[in-house]
């Protein structure tokens, strides 16, 4: 196969941008140049990669850098009304070297609202707090420094006491039972738990019957979708299983090498890893002759340089190699061409750290933990309008209203819910007249939504459906990769649309464009994100009907959220359905 100058450079392509960026505050042009003379990489290839990824800077920032999280659960917390006051607070101050505005969803949704400054993640912090802090980095001081001491939690799902960890791993080179194992996560039942929900062990079979001798394990660590935060809890307190289940899919599958792929925000659990890698080489589990076997396997650790596109298993392959994290084309699927063209395993953290456990207790404890016929046990994030934020280990098919008011504590400031979206914005919103349905694959398929990546997002009765359509299409719009067509282009459609709702400028003759423009989204987008795009305001649009209607008919929002004015007679005042039948 013919390869592109420098390609065994590639991957190192990041590592060297950061060092420039944490010298210079960001890329000067000469630097690239030099980088790319070094490594014996194009310059427009460097250039590609750098200008892509929202963590790269082409041109000097300001002194304080100030972004507030935008999305969802933050959206929900006050996010809109933080970043106003700094604005204010800013321009009567005269800060003129430092710059506010919005950045997509940083992974802290139990603690929002979120934002950056200069790239440091801070939460709780009010805006006196934050305009002070942004004084003294404008005076020539530095940021605190907030890593934190995480105290491991003991969770349900870990089968292992203290310093017996990595005992699946060690009974199974002993046996030597690979089709014991691979018949074991077989009738479990495990899927992929990142989203998509492929059965695990026919996934893993695939790549291990592949031919050729080079094969990869990927652990997708990358969770950006708004409202999600489980992994990061996953990875805090239960490293070892996720670890240990990378090492068994190496195993199962003859792969050598597992890169363990993890968002830049989290670099409190990047640490965490890292002395977990440590201690796994120190004790023979990792490197050449795994465990004194023939089995070798080595595990690194990749850092995103940004962008929830990442995602998506082809386009983080892609950010692996040292490129755009555009899409591919499917198939092949990464099964059969996956990193470097060589077959490969992705999975989700929850997804890895599961398999040590399943192997371990076996088959009849892992279906007793699920309830109403699903198997096992799941982490949700909950956030948005609950009392007690954060993550819950429940049995898989708990339903909604245990999660929102056993665990969450009920709807914040005593208020009544509204609706909730049990996976982020790719799931869409349902009503709270379905609280009843369970977390499960099928139930929340029945439902018309979907299980996803475990992120429940709960609003109160005082939110806007509308307003949060807008919201999640707004991200999608934002983190939309713009390799194809429909999806660059009708995402901002419908943004655009949408805006024009909550501003009162709509006509009911939109509803027929925004079905046309949502199957086109669906069928002909590259990826995942764009085929999603429509999921809000299509859900809304189901279950919020009449609010919808009364921001377009009415000009008026019922939560007094959006822009648009009070009720106006203009002769707009006939239904969506009627509309509907005119212009057919």
């Amino acid at each position: 196969m013919n390869t592109l100058p420098g390609e065994d450079s590639f991957p190192l392509i990041f590592d060297e941008l950061r060092e420039i960026q944490r010298q210079f505050g960001y890329l000067p042009a000469d630097q690239l140049k030099a980088l790319a003379k070094k490594i014996d990489v194009p310059l427009y290839r460097l250039h590609g990669a750098a200008s892509f990824y929202p963590h790269f800077h082409l041109t000097p920032p300001p002194k304080a850098d100030v972004r507030v999280c935008q999305d969802m659960s933050c959206h929900l917390r006050g996010a809109g009304m933080l970043r106003a006051g700094l604005e204010e607070s800013f321009r009567q101050s005269g800060y003129m070297d430092a710059k506010i505005g919005g950045v997509s969803c940083l992974g802290r949704c139990n603690e929002a609202p979120a934002l950056a400054i200069n790239e440091h993640i801070y939460t709780g912090l009010s805006q006196n707090q934050i305009a002070a802090m942004v004084g003294d980095v404008l005076a020539g001081g530095t940021l605190p420094e907030i890593s934190q001491v995480h105290r491991r939690v003991r969770c349900a799902s870990d089968p292992y006491g203290d310093g017996q960890h990595y005992q699946t791993v060690q009974r199974l080179i002993a046996s030597r039972d690979w089709a014991g194992a691979f018949e074991t996560l077989k009738a479990s039942g495990l899927r992929g738990l990142g989203g998509a929900g492929f059965p695990t062990e026919s996934k893993w079979q695939l790549v291990r019957q592949a031919p050729g001798p080079q094969k990869f394990i990927v652990c997708n660590a990358d969770e950006s979708e708004p409202g999600t935060f489980k992994d990061r809890y996953i990875l805090t307190h239960l490293p070892h299983l996720v670890i240990e289940g990378m090492i068994l899919a190496g195993v199962l599958t003859g792969a050598q090498k597992g890169i363990l792929y993890i968002r830049h925000e989290y670099e409190d659990q990047e640490k965490i890893l890292h002395e977990e890698i440590r201690r796994c080489a120190r004790a023979g589990l990792l490197g050449a002759q795994v465990l004194g076997s023939e089995f070798s396997f080595d595990l690194e650790i990749f850092v995103s340089p940004g962008g929830y596109i990442c995602g998506e298993e082809t386009a983080l392959l892609e950010a692996i190699e040292g490129k755009r994290a555009e899409p591919r084309n499917k198939p092949p699927f990464p099964v059969q061409q996956g990193l470097w063209n060589k077959p490969t395993v992705i999975n989700n953290v929850e997804t890895f750290a599961n398999v040590p456990t399943i192997l371990f207790r076996g088959v009849d404890w892992y279906k007793s933990q699920g309830l109403n016929g699903s198997a096992g046990l799941k982490f949700i994030g909950v956030s948005g309008d609950v009392v007690h934020p954060g993550v819950y280990e429940v049995p898989m098919g708990t339903p909604v209203s245990e999660l929102i008011f056993k665990y969450g504590g009920g709807i914040a400031d005593e208020k009544k819910l509204k609706g909730f979206a049990p996976s982020g914005p790719s799931s869409g919103y349902l009503p709270a007249s379905m609280t009843d349905v369970r977390l499960d694959f099928k139930s929340l398929a029945d439902a018309g939504s979907m299980l996803g990546s475990g992120a429940l997002v709960v609003c109160a009765e005082d939110r806007c459906m509308l307003d949060m359509a807008l919201n999640a299409t707004q991200f999608f719009r934002n983190e939309s990769c713009g390799k194809c067509v429909p999806c660059r282009v009708g995402s901002q459609k419908l943004v655009e649309m949408l805006t024009g709702w909550t501003e009162g400028k709509g006509s009911a003759t939109d509803i027929t464009l925004i079905d046309e423009l949502s199957g086109a989204l669906r069928l002909t987008s590259i990826c995942g994100l764009g085929q999603v795009v429509p999921a809000p305001i299509a859900s809304v649009l189901k279950h919020f009907r009449a609010e919808v209607e009364s921001h377009i008919l009415q000009r008026s929002c019922p939560a007094r959220v959006c822009p648009c004015g009070v009720r106006r007679s203009d002769g707009a005042g006939h239904s969506f359905t009627a509309a509907k039948q005119v212009r057919a």
